[in-house]
């Protein structure tokens, strides 16, 4: 194939092109492809800079005018209206025969007063050379060469202007010839060419229209003539030699039905690919082991190379796979759209009828969803054929109603590929795919087709499915949305670019970087050609933040995505303008993907020495705590305490209690041991859950002192055991049943804060203090009546301030007394987060309690 065609084969069987072996590996690699019967050149990739096909070079497929031997018959006649041409610029891709040396007349134009006017000449020379000379007004330029008789397509133009006579000759972009003064006559200044004359392509006119003759006639295929009454300059006919056409002072634009052709002149449809920028390529010399060039545009053999790891992973896929998707598609189509092999397929030069009809079908099988999940080998020929169709030529005066189908056809197979349930699919090909970004580069190849699109009528273009979009005006436009990629690029390889950030930062505990927006891609167009330029957007963001309100977000980085990477992720070119909590706005020096990544770290405000002290603290508080709780414990068997509901009651809070806080200060010491720290954290979960439970029936049993409760004694004890005991080792149970996995935290033997776990303490606990401080303000209030009433009823006569002070120590007292035994003092918990002061009060009142 040609350069560009054996690019494009390897290129969409997830191989490259062959690069330049090492100096050290050219003796065996010759040898090599000797071994395997491949001798003289072969295409070569560029090591540096790699070869970009242009973004407006393309196929072209065109009528093109056979000639075949020379004749005096053969012609064919141009059936438009010449106007007089003052300045005149004809160019044409031509194919020389190179079996005669004899004048051949590439065109005439002739008109009654000359039938010389205007005539392109040329031969080849002994050195191989095809030689040009141009004719006006009957006077003769010299011959000139041009280019090579090597058979391949040329490209040339011919110009032509009044003032002074100039003229030039370009082939393949670059001018061969030029000078000044053709056909003035005498002192005048020259004529501009006559109109209403005759002109033919392949034959020199001896008279109007005819007397031709063999021996000035044109071997050899000719295509793409276009006739403009004006000088062309070099950028435009740069253009026009890619394919593409200047309007302007247009004559004559090359088409079939503009031509008169003689019958045994052949007209056949061909596709040839446009000369672009580049005309020689790189190529290995078998046998020589040496390096040269040679025109891209010749068939040269070529191989394609796999680096090792994406061939094992495409071998595998390829046995591996259960060919379901391949076979649907196949028999729906009732032809091979998807080939067996990704290996050894032929690389199909799609038109636009047949990539419709294919992805049509392919979005109809996935669309079934039969499949919820994609094998490896149906997402690789999924991505092969999205290939296939991104690299499709539309051709002038197609149907758009076709072309937009396409388009809707292409969004829809997308966003299907990338649905959440095919990301371990992804992963299991990320040797031969970097990434979905791929899918963003074929989608941003796709969409600079839709241009035949837009009109003076319809200036916009949106096409979407899900999450994602193409959108085009003058600017070409695509988004990714947050569900489709966002869980494929967030990970391992995202978080890599911030360790340093992350290490440096002792404040913050680093968890994770993740996509937080959506991927957009923009890009300016010109002639279907990128222009740099810088671009200004707004991001939503869309991220979830962990459960438990120990997470924020710390710090936004603004990026773009190379899809050459396969996802990596850089900064350069870019600043953030505007960050607010709902959204980025962002400046890049550059048109690019671009998306926002978030870093999420957990609030971590006290430093190292702050942790220890409350460490320090809390195994102080419920050491004292933990003894005098032993000592209470004695006294009560000891001493003889009067047997009660209160003596009971406080025995069981007494145990419970003390089990909890031995359990906290040895704690730390399990850590280590996944076994041991699992089973601290249910006793721990259950003693200080009894703790609260027991805390409850004080209350509730203060409550029965204080209001009249119709319940027996022994009824009560009954109850006050099912609460104290029996509702903690229900609430322990279940947790542990429902959430066994995710029971445990990280770094501490307690529960999981991360999770929903930690509600099954903290949700009794609420609803327990609650109940508590209820009973308390009811307490104080029959506490404060009681007093006012002995108050009176002792000392009637007491002065104001007496009794004042009696009220507010009949207020105090009970408090200062019952907070602790009703377990209030854990309401300063709901403050620690505000202040480290609170994290102290919090540590002493509740381990001394």
């Amino acid at each position: 194939l040609d350069w560009w065609h054996a690019d494009r084969y390897c290129e969409q069987h997830f191989a490259q092109l062959l690069f330049e072996p090492q100096d050290s590996e050219q003796a065996s690699f010759s040898k090599l492809l000797q071994s395997h019967h491949i001798r003289g050149s072969v295409w070569l990739n560029e090591r540096d800079g790699i070869l970009h096909k242009p973004k407006w070079r393309r196929d072209h497929i065109v009528p093109v005018l056979v000639f075949g031997d020379k004749t005096d018959t053969k012609y064919v006649k141009v059936l438009s209206d010449f106007p007089a041409l003052p300045a005149v610029t004809a160019c044409a891709h031509l194919q020389w025969d190179t079996r005669t040396q004899e004048i051949a007349t590439i065109f005439s134009y002739a008109v009654p007063a000359f039938i010389n006017e205007f005539q392109l000449r040329g031969f080849v020379d002994e050195e191989g050379f095809v030689r040009f000379a141009l004719i006006v007004h009957g006077h003769h330029s010299p011959y000139l060469p041009v280019f090579r008789a090597d058979g391949q397509w040329h490209h040339f133009c011919v110009t032509w202007q009044q003032e002074n006579g100039t003229w030039a000759i370009y082939a393949d972009g670059k001018r061969r010839a030029s000078a000044s003064g053709l056909c003035a006559v005498g002192v005048s200044a020259p004529q501009a060419i006559y109109g209403q004359g005759t002109f033919i392509i392949g034959q020199d006119q001896d008279s109007l229209g005819g007397t031709f003759r063999e021996k000035e006639s044109f071997s050899g295929n000719i295509t793409d003539l276009h006739i403009w009454q004006k000088v062309l300059g070099v950028e435009q006919i740069e253009k026009v030699r890619s394919c593409w056409v200047v309007e302007q002072d247009l004559v004559f634009g090359w088409s079939s039905n503009a031509l008169e052709v003689e019958s045994t002149v052949q007209e056949v449809t061909a596709q040839f690919l446009c000369p672009g920028p580049v005309e020689e390529c790189r190529v290995f010399e078998v046998g020589s082991s040496g390096f040269s060039y040679a025109s891209c545009l010749q068939s040269l053999p070529f191989i394609c190379c796999y680096r090792k790891d994406a061939y094992w992973q495409l071998k595998k896929a390829q046995l591996e796979s259960s060919r379901w998707l391949i076979g649907r598609v196949n028999k729906l189509a009732e032809r091979t759209v998807i080939p067996e092999n990704v290996f050894t397929s032929d690389v199909q030069d799609m038109n636009l009828s047949v990539a419709l009809g294919s992805l049509d079908v392919l979005a109809t099988v996935l669309r079934e969803g039969e499949t919820p999940v994609l094998e490896s080998s149906d997402l690789l020929a999924v991505l092969q054929l999205l290939k296939q169709v991104s690299d499709v030529e539309v051709q002038e005066g197609e149907e758009l109603e076709m072309l937009e189908q396409l388009g809707q056809y292409y969004v829809e197979v997308t966003e299907l590929i990338l649905e959440e349930q095919n990301i371990e699919t992804w992963s299991s090909v990320s040797q031969v795919i970097r990434g979905p970004m791929a899918v963003v580069e074929l989608c941003d190849r796709m969409v600079s087709h839709l241009a035949p699109l837009l009109t003076t009528g319809r200036t916009k273009i949106t096409i979407q499915h899900g999450n994602i979009g193409l959108h085009r005006v003058t600017v070409k436009n695509m988004w990714f949305g947050y569900g489709s990629l966002q869980r494929c690029l967030s990970g391992a390889g995202s978080s890599a670019v911030f360790q340093d950030v992350a290490a440096s930062d002792g404040g913050q505990k680093y968890l994770s970087t993740v996509v937080g927006t959506a991927v957009i891609s923009s890009a300016l167009l010109s002639d279907y050609q990128e222009i740099g330029t810088s671009v200004r957007y707004r991001l939503q963001h869309r991220v979830q933040v962990p459960l438990g309100g120990d997470f924020y977000v710390f710090s936004l980085f603004l990026l773009h995505v190379s899809p050459d990477a396969g996802g990596m992720w850089s900064t350069a070119g870019c600043s953030v303008v505007r960050s607010l909590p709902d959204s980025t706005a962002c400046f890049c020096n550059h048109t690019t993907n671009f998306a926002v990544l978030l870093q999420v770290y957990e609030m971590q405000q006290r430093t190292a020495k702050e942790e220890l002290t409350l460490q320090t603290l809390t195994f102080i508080g419920c050491g004292v705590s933990f003894c005098a709780l032993i000592v209470t414990f004695i006294l009560f068997l000891a001493v003889g305490v009067p047997k009660s509901e209160r003596t009971t009651v406080h025995k069981n809070l007494i145990f419970a209690l003390a089990a909890a806080e031995a359990l906290l200060m040895f704690s730390e010491l399990a850590k280590t041991n996944q076994v041991v720290c699992f089973m601290i954290t249910a006793f721990l979960h259950l003693f200080f859950m009894a703790a609260f439970s027991w805390m409850l029936v004080e209350g509730l049993l203060l409550w029965s002192k204080v209001v009249a409760v119709n319940m027996s004694e022994d009824r009560r004890m009954k109850f006050y055991y099912v609460t104290g005991w029996g509702l903690p080792v229900v609430i322990v149970g279940v947790t542990l049943a429902t959430s066994f996995n995710k029971y445990v935290a990280d770094n501490h033997c307690w529960l999981n804060v991360q999770t929903n776990v930690i509600w099954a303490f903290v949700g009794p606990v609420l609803f327990i203090l609650a109940v508590n401080t209820f009973v308390l303000f009811r307490v104080v209030m029959v506490t404060v009546a009681s007093a006012r009433r002995r108050s009176k009823m002792l000392t009637p006569n007491s002065s104001l301030e007496n009794q004042i002070g009696t009220q507010i120590w009949a207020t105090a007292k009970p408090v200062l007394v019952l907070l602790p035994v009703l377990g209030l003092t854990w309401v300063c918990g709901v403050l620690v987060h505000l202040s480290i002061v609170w994290a102290y009060v919090f540590i002493v009142l509740n381990s001394l309690q």
